[in-house]
């Protein structure tokens, strides 16, 4: 919301009347003005004032929606310049760049291939920029038959041809790709070609002054689903100018640039260059990088550094709590349990598959913090232990009733045989000790490979 909640209050009715929730009409305006309620709440607000305070309370970037069904890909709705006063809400979207006369469908086919599965997370490239490298018309409509029979990806149309533009639409428009891009020459017929299929479009010119320029025009016509490029080419120019897009929308609260970014790597003849060009963007505020690489040894670190930045800072990063099996469990295997923080339980997890002994761990909801943080706050206690031993039931699944604790709380053992019934053995203080502890304590015991 840009105006204070005292700018708010002068647009409300008043009244007091206590509908919205709030008692008074200013401590509604005040809830308004940090986020923590809606204009639609007052019953009594006139059409105007609703207009003014709805299109205040418009994030600085607007958001974006490219494609169609489950795969759709939201970009932009950001707030912030720097991710730790609040978080980044929605990931830059990685398109691989597909050209339209090579061997189509056996680029497709790898581009399907590439998703992760990486410390519990799932990563995926988000769109396929089909190229119109050719040139010609037909050929770019074909190419569009072929990868959207294909891929259930969404796309980014590149061309500059409105007519070949059109003709890609005739296969592609239920999926609402990004058109790329309008530029001062094409404009009106791309912007209509956007408004009448419902596809988000992107605008293209040489410089910020122009490419504001362009955007003036292009939303005089009617049309606000915009994503814009500044044109450059050149890392440092594409930095400088993504930061400054990014400043004026949520410093200056400058509509003409309150949209998301996309660009294109340029650096493809070397992979690992490549990458770290994508891991630029990615931290320097672009909402789509269109990429030549299709290798996934290069772009898993630049989709797990996307992962790490766009994760919330508010919130710790958490595992599923509950029991985890790993390798090929019987009702003689060991039981290992932590906390259901993602670092200490990855940790965990890394450590007692290393042993190569097949095991249960289970982790006990501690709202994402560590071992020692967690026995501090009284979350990781004996009665929140046992009552996670007794919710997984975890007493049918094993023949035994051992269950191995981190060395760190030690402290619980007694307590927790208590609270339990269970036999709870010490481990190691830190997980690095697993692999040594779980050979001297379960090799021979356990073990039935």
């Amino acid at each position: 919301m840009g105006l204070t909640g005292l700018e708010i209050y002068k647009l409300l009715p008043k009244t007091n009347c206590k509908e919205c929730g709030f008692l008074t009409c200013l401590a509604f305006a005040t809830a308004l003005a940090n986020g923590k309620s809606s204009v639609d709440a007052c019953p009594a607000i006139s059409a105007e004032a609703k207009e003014i305070l709805s299109a205040a309370s418009e994030p600085p970037i607007r958001l974006i929606k490219i494609g169609s069904g489950e795969k759709i890909v939201e970009v932009g709705d950001e707030t912030e310049l720097f991710r730790h006063d609040k978080r980044f809400n929605h990931p830059t979207a990685i398109a691989v760049a597909v050209n339209d006369n090579e061997d189509l469908e056996a680029k497709i086919d790898v581009v399907n291939k590439l998703y992760f599965e990486r410390v519990g997370q799932h990563y995926e490239v988000d769109l396929v920029a089909l190229i119109n490298a050719s040139g010609d018309a037909a050929v770019f409509r074909n190419a569009a038959e072929k990868a959207a029979a294909r891929t259930d990806k969404n796309f980014v149309l590149v061309t500059g041809e409105p007519g070949a533009m059109e003709a890609a639409l005739q296969v592609l428009a239920a999926r609402k790709p990004l058109l790329y891009a309008a530029d001062h020459d094409n404009y009106t017929r791309m912007t209509n070609l956007a408004k009448a299929n419902g596809s988000p479009l992107a605008v293209r010119a040489k410089g910020l002054d122009a490419l504001a320029e362009l955007v003036g025009k292009i939303t005089s016509l009617g049309y606000r689903e915009l994503v814009l490029d500044s044109g450059a080419n050149d890392t440092g120019k594409v930095l400088a100018d993504l930061t400054q897009i990014r400043r004026l929308a949520v410093r200056k609260k400058n509509r003409t640039f309150g949209y998301p970014a996309i660009t294109f790597t340029t650096t493809r003849e070397d992979p690992a260059e490549e990458m770290l060009q994508i891991a630029s963007y990615v931290t320097k505020y672009a909402g789509i990088v269109v990429v030549g690489t299709d290798k996934a040894e290069y772009l898993l670190p630049a989709l797990s550094l996307r992962a790490n930045i766009y994760t919330d800072p508010q919130k710790p990063a958490t595992v599923e709590p509950g029991l985890h099996v790993i390798g090929d469990v019987g009702n003689d295997s060991p039981v290992y349990c932590t906390t259901n923080f993602s670092l200490t339980y990855f940790l965990v997890e890394g450590e007692v598959e290393a042993t190569r002994i097949p095991s249960f761990i289970l982790s006990v909801d501690t709202n994402g913090t560590s071992v020692l943080t967690a026995y501090a706050d009284n979350k990781f206690s004996a009665e929140k232990i046992g009552e996670a031993i007794k919710q997984c039931g975890l007493e049918e699944k094993v023949s035994h009733k051992d269950i191995v604790i981190p060395g760190a709380v030690a402290v619980l053992k007694g307590r927790l045989e208590d609270e339990s019934g269970w036999n709870i053995i010490v481990g190691p203080r830190e997980s690095s000790g697993i692999q040594k502890f779980a050979k001297l304590q379960f090799s021979g015991k356990y073990f039935r490979g």
